[in-house]
């Protein structure tokens, strides 16, 4: 054969592979016997080792990698991955509902109904119908690529069915089902292997295998449910993008449903709840979205999760077991929160061996003890909790749990207030400084990408960060010197902890954790008084007078402006260089309103979003009437597309941005 015969016959043999996988795996039609498609890929596996330049990224043979990764890169998004609202019961969905129609302004609303699946959220990206990229959740902006584990999972196509497609995003769910879950755990237990606690933490170890070899032997599953970004389409309803991602050869979860109304919903909610052991994979709830895309246009976003869909959650599974001891955590606030140790018990697959009790008024209330044996319950099936107590079960070595007299981090007073203790030793107590020291680097707060809740804890036992002004005092070589820490991450966090020097007003507020002072709060605090440098004049009374303000919470503000402490954190902070925008001095662009779309390319969408924010601008999540400029980058999705039709948006490229922000 020649060159050209070759090539055809690998085009050939590669779309039958193809189509049989798409049958087998997606459509549960096998076609062929196991044997016969063993022996077409290894005869196109010898025409692509004789002729390595006619490999392609959809070649059926690009399925099982071998190659050793030595990290994972990170892809940014095409849009946020948000999280989605929960409700526990039936009047949470008719609530969820009402909230929908008043604001639609419309009696009746049709939802699709699909379970929500226990697994792993991932985004996969295609270019003239090929994949090419595939990424994790990450923090719902930036995500790791395992476009290489991806690909080993038959039911996600190479290539798509639909031929037109020149660019598509989409997004979906990666689960293992739990007869593969049990076969693993077992060929584990033979092996002296590590058991996984549940198949979703069997499918998250999976994907995120440097080896994707190992990926493949693991047999994992996904269903696809989104488009996010898409070339020449237009949907109406999420029922045509469900049918339009079949038609593209995704795996759509057939249990998807179109219902009618909320009645019908809560009906399937029901009846999926009552067959949730029947099903193989994970499910704890199942997730509703209006049908008409036109209404979540409408209905907007939150900032951390969509107005139009819910996770209509199922009644959380519970289990019994043994309170060993109770212990106290010591919250950035100097809260003391009483914890259950648990004797380890498995609840909804997840071993427990820790639960929160809240407070000395709910230990009494529910009349909890050392050594009793109690029901436990994973609240959302995430967060375990005591739900009560098997009096019966008493022998008399139960004792009564007291609070401390001392701090047990730093031996200081213990106070009480309301039905809450708290430690008196404020910046003097180890564990609130490093609560402090999380919450400042946390997402709502400076947003310190790196800086996690576990690096801190190291940082502070090495001595590196005992206080909150001494973050900016990290030098690359004192990360360097922290165990498992190389120069692509020491950089990456000295880059972050310089870029949140510039930090908005109301941001910098919140980072302080003020006691009841919440995200919203800071808001009015800095629309209110402009400056961090009015707030220190600010007496108990002229905080009252704000609306939103009562005397409890006046106090609280005014007690932590008075404080030497504070004031010491705070000079500190202003003298390691950051920048707080008051709104006067660099509010060029106060009152003008952005939303962005597609990649680009000087800054990441949230550096891009914070530099608005830090010259007065707010930005949105949707296009509404509020919005004044769309940034277009690159592969922008369907909100350019929207923006057209508004005369009021002026839409703009990167370069004419930059400019703008100059």
């Amino acid at each position: 054969m020649d060159k050209r015969q070759v090539k055809d016959k690998i085009e050939q043999l590669s779309d039958k592979l193809n189509k049989y996988s798409y049958l087998y795996y997606v459509k549960n039609e096998p076609v062929v016997a196991d044997s016969e498609f063993d022996k077409l890929l290894l005869k196109l596996r010898k025409l692509e080792e004789k002729y390595p330049e006619f490999i392609t990224k959809d070649s059926p043979t690009q399925r099982v990698g071998v190659k050793i990764q030595s990290r994972f890169n990170k892809v940014k998004h095409a849009k946020k991955m948000l999280s989605l609202q929960a409700a526990q019961d039936r009047e949470g969905a008719l609530a969820f509902d009402k909230r929908n129609r008043d604001k639609l302004q419309l009696k009746k609303l049709e939802y699709i109904a699909e379970p929500k699946l226990d697994g792993l959220s991932v985004e996969l990206r295609y270019e003239e119908g090929v994949f090419i990229q595939g990424s994790t959740r990450g923090d719902g902006l930036t995500g790791e690529d395992i476009t290489t584990n991806l690909k080993t999972i038959r039911s996600i196509p190479l290539k798509l069915n639909l031929k037109d497609i020149k660019h598509l995003v989409v997004r979906g769910e990666v689960v293992m089902f739990i007869k593969d879950f049990n076969r693993l755990n077992k060929e584990n237990t033979q092996s002296n292997l590590q058991t996984f606690a549940n198949p979703r933490n069997a499918a998250a170890g999976s994907l995120r295998q440097l080896d994707a070899s190992v990926t493949a032997r693991r047999k994992l599953e996904s269903f696809i449910y989104e488009v996010i970004e898409v070339s020449d389409r237009e949907f109406k309803t999420q029922k045509q993008v469900l049918n339009f991602l079949e038609d593209c050869g995704f795996k759509v979860n057939p249990e998807a449903r179109l219902l009618k109304d909320i009645d019908e919903a809560i009906k399937y909610h029901d009846t999926m709840e009552k067959r949730r052991d029947k099903i193989n994979y994970e499910i704890d709830g199942v997730v509703l979205k209006i049908n008409k895309l036109e209404y979540n246009e409408i209905m907007g976003e939150r900032s951390t999760s969509p107005r139009w869909a819910l996770a209509y959650k199922f009644e959380p599974r519970k289990e019994m077991t043994v309170i060993e001891d109770i212990v106290l955590q010591v919250g950035r606030m100097g809260t003391l929160t009483p914890v259950a140790l648990l004797k380890p018990v498995e609840v909804g697959g997840v071993t427990v061996s820790r639960a929160t009790l809240h407070n000395m008024d709910e230990i009494k209330r529910k009349d909890i003890k050392i050594h009793d044996r109690v029901k436990i319950q994973r609240a959302g099936d995430v967060i375990p909790q005591v739900i009560g107590v098997d009096k019966r079960a008493r022998s008399g070595r139960e004792k009564d749990f007291t609070m401390p007299k001392k701090c047990p981090a730093c031996n200081s007073l213990v106070v009480h207030e309301d039905v809450y203790y708290f430690c008196s030793g404020g910046i003097a107590c180890p564990a609130q400084i490093k609560e402090g020291i999380k919450h400042f680097a946390s997402k709502d707060a400076l947003d310190i990408v790196g800086l996690s809740n576990k690096t801190v804890e190291l940082l502070y036992e090495k001595g590196l960060v005992k206080s909150i002004p001494e973050i900016f005092k990290l030098t690359k070589d004192d990360l360097l010197k922290l165990p498992g820490w190389k120069e692509k991450s020491s950089d990456n966090l000295i880059k972050a902890i310089e870029e949140c020097k510039q930090a908005t007003l109301s941001r910098f507020i919140f980072s302080l954790g003020i006691r009841h002072v919440g995200k919203h709060l800071a808001e009015v605090l800095a629309e209110e008084f402009k400056d961090i440098a009015n707030l220190k004049k600010v007496t108990k009374e002229e905080f009252i007078n704000i609306n939103e303000i009562g005397p409890k919470v006046a106090e609280s503000i005014y007690d932590f402006f008075k404080s030497k402490n504070s004031l010491k954190m705070l000079d500190g902070l202003l003298e390691t260089g950051i920048t707080v925008n008051t709104g006067i001095v660099e509010g060029k662009l106060q009152g003008l309103t952005f939303l962005f779309t597609g990649t680009l390319i000087k800054y990441s969408r949230p550096e891009a979003q914070r530099k608005v924010e830090s010259l007065g601008g707010k930005v949105s999540g949707s296009i509404n009437d509020k919005v004044n400029y769309l940034v277009a980058g690159e592969n922008p999705g369907s909100k350019f597309n929207k923006a057209k039709a508004k005369p009021s948006i002026r839409i703009i490229n990167e370069n004419e941005f930059l400019a703008i922000i100059k």
